[in-house]
């Protein structure tokens, strides 16, 4: 819900801006894609090489929570072409005709989708007629492992949501700084499955309890934050996260990169964790259909996912793309999980009004401890 970032530096500006300078042919009509993508969400040189290769400028917004995305395409006349639902919100976005059917035959690079990712998506989307998965992650722990070592032992493991719900235990971090996703769709299921409840409840009352249990640690919580614990993670500003697995890999990369000495862990922890999947998508009153599938094309291109893969840490739904990408990146547990940490992974589906409106409402609640 990744997302991607499920924070995700922006180049959005910068990329723009830099492809509005390439010249066109005199006399050409500017061909013209607009992006909406999540922040910290893209390789820095892809949309460039995209525009160098086709000839298409590549107009990029971002965006850091799904709600954001959803208010813009439930008003309509969005403006954008190309854009990066998060897969339980393209659910409802898909019941509510917010998108074209994807004309595959004009996506060659889409005989490289993964088979595993693309069945686990068609519970969002049957047939996969709407949506090409575009990067995929989980919603974890990420910290700093010198001030874990420093505050709980040498010896101390963070594997279990009992440090993040627990109150006594998350109350530890809260001098060295705790950050959550501004996500309820991430957050309570997270709770509810720590309480042994249903990840997809939308019984009330295991909700209240959800959300009773995210507010009990509510007081160690120093922000709410979809994008920010990225860089703060990396820089030692804070210790501790329930954050996105590749935007915390990517603040692992950024520290190291550094060498200001911080380390970075993350884990899945042991009673189970959300799976997510960011996916391209086409919106129905898009202006540029030629060019959107030009984009969705470029980038499944195995060459260009694996780039994407390398520089973001998140896994993605291109197959082919694996030859290619760093060995450490396909290797890491935590970015392509094994079969064991796969069965412990929980998807979650959309909800209804009804259901979202109480979920909302409590979240608001816990935010503000109201």
């Amino acid at each position: 819900m990744t997302n991607v970032s499920r924070s995700r530096s922006c180049f959005g500006l910068a990329i723009a801006a830099a492809l509005t300078l390439l010249s066109l042919p005199a006399g050409a009509e500017e061909r013209v894609v607009n992006f909406y993508n999540w922040s910290n969400y893209m390789a820095p040189d892809v949309l460039e090489a995209f525009t160098k290769e086709t000839g298409i400028k590549v107009v990029y917004d971002t965006f850091d929570a799904n709600e954001t995305l959803e208010t813009r395409l439930m008003a309509g006349k969005s403006g954008y072409d190309v854009v990066v639902p998060t897969a339980y919100f393209l659910q409802r976005q898909i019941k509510a005709n917010i998108f074209q059917k994807l004309d595959k035959s004009k996506l060659p690079n889409l005989a490289n989708a993964w088979p595993v990712v693309t069945q686990r998506l068609a519970t969002y989307d049957p047939g996969n007629v709407y949506a090409a998965n575009y990067m995929w992650g989980t919603t974890g722990i990420g910290y700093n492992v010198a001030k874990v070592k420093q505050i709980l032992g040498p010896d101390a493991k963070i594997d279990s949501w009992d440090i993040v719900f627990k109150p006594e235990n998350l109350a530890k971090f809260k001098d060295c700084g705790v950050h959550m996703l501004d996500s309820a769709d991430d957050i309570f299921p997270a709770a509810l499955s720590w309480l042994g409840l249903d990840p997809n409840s939308t019984k009330q009352a295991d909700l209240e309890r959800a959300a009773d249990a995210v507010a009990k640690v509510r007081p160690s919580v120093r922000k709410f934050h979809s994008s920010e614990y990225l860089s703060a993670l990396a820089t030692g500003e804070i210790c501790f996260v329930v954050g996105w697995s590749g935007d915390i890999m990517q603040a692992r990369a950024r520290a190291a990169e550094a060498k200001s000495g911080v380390e970075i862990g993350y884990t899945i922890p042991k009673e189970g964790a959300q799976m997510f999947f960011d996916n391209l998508a086409i919106p129905a009153d898009a202006k540029n259909v030629k060019e959107a599938y030009e984009l969705i094309n470029y980038l499944y291109r195995p060459d260009v996912a694996a780039k994407n893969s390398d520089f973001l840490s998140y896994a993605n739904g291109n197959l082919a793309s694996q030859k290619l990408i760093d060995p450490k990146i396909l290797n890491d547990k935590n970015i392509y999980p094994d079969e064991a940490t796969l069965s412990k992974l929980f998807v979650i589906t959309a909800r209804e009004p009804a259901t979202q409106r109480i979920i909302n409402r409590l979240w608001t609640k816990v935010k503000t401890g109201r």
